[in-house]
């Protein structure tokens, strides 16, 4: 695994390559977020993970992960932040990061919230010997195929789904009119211990409507007091 290192102070810098290099990993490190995106953006395939500081100079965190998932809408990103307001971690989570860890913070629980991150990719990634008509879910309007990561509206398929998005929206449509609640998803999704804030999950259903609604009417639906749940059908097209 090659992980593009994004982080502006020298001794976290260090302390994250040594840990990374007992696990076997190779790291690239960038110090500001301009040489960040200059990186990635000579080769956006090199690296299976992102470790992105949020208060970096010339650009910040958040800028960066902007610009990195108009490149990319897949690469897994995980912010480092000393800030602990919730709207910072919300606003980065909306924009794509798929996950943040507040410093200071034990190495020993990043590199386990990087492995995770990175075998749920791997696992949605391994190649089945599937037709392409076959689909592992259908709803009424709804089709989704794990393997090849694809989910169809009608006919239409919806492109830029995130991985997280794309679990989401599985989890939710396996049970329509199910009612899930924000522990529940986070426990679900994120498939370990999760110690940020709930908002976490109300961020990325906040862009995945957003795609969804390129498609056609909401199915996602919230239910207030208690969380979110899959409904399509009543929609009409």
């Amino acid at each position: 695994m090659k992980i593009l290192m994004v982080e502006d102070d020298i001794s976290v810098s260090q302390m994250m390559e040594l840990f990374f290099k007992k696990e076997g990993w190779d790291q690239d490190p960038a110090y500001d977020g301009e040489e960040a995106i200059a990186k990635f953006k000579a080769n956006p395939d090199a690296y299976d993970i992102i470790t992105l500081d949020l208060n970096l100079p010339k650009k910040d965190g958040i800028q960066v992960a902007r610009e990195i998932r108009e490149i990319s809408e897949t690469v897994p990103i995980i912010m480092l932040t000393a800030r602990d307001s919730e709207s910072d971690q919300v606003l980065g989570l909306g924009i794509g990061a798929d996950d943040y860890v507040t410093k200071p913070f034990s190495p020993l629980a990043l590199i386990a919230r990087i492995k995770a991150l990175h075998r749920r990719v791997m696992l949605e990634e391994t190649p089945k010997k599937e037709a392409a008509t076959d689909f592992d879910l259908e709803t009424k309007h709804i089709k989704i195929s794990k393997s090849r990561r694809e989910v169809y509206f009608d006919d239409t398929r919806i492109e830029g789904l995130t991985p997280k998005e794309f679990e989401l929206l599985y989890t939710m449509a396996q049970k329509p009119k199910q009612v899930f609640s924000r522990e529940q998803l986070l426990e679900l999704i994120w498939g370990y211990e999760y110690f940020g804030e709930e908002r976490t999950v109300d961020a990325h259903i906040k862009k995945l409507r957003q795609k969804l609604e390129k498609y056609g009417p909401q199915i996602i639906q919230t239910v207030w007091g208690v969380g979110y749940k899959f409904d399509d059908s009543q929609v009409k097209i």
